[in-house]
């Protein structure tokens, strides 16, 4: 990833960089990995977030 600084607008170029970090997934993967989730707790985290998906793509499907 790369972001270009220029005239020295460095709180531009952090914002870009913000921008693309949450588009990639990154600073939920960072804070995710920041304390240790125990293997169970780590299952029911992810099917959770599976049902949240699904629900997500029933409620486009059906307008």
């Amino acid at each position: 990833m790369k972001i270009v600084v220029s005239d020295n607008q460095v709180d531009k170029a952090l914002r870009v960089l913000k921008k693309k970090l949450i588009k990639e997934g990154l600073l939920k993967e960072m804070k995710k990995r920041e304390y240790y989730e125990k293997p169970s707790v780590k299952r029911k985290r992810k099917e959770k977030e599976s049902r949240k998906r699904l629900r997500k793509l029933q409620t486009r499907k059906t307008p």
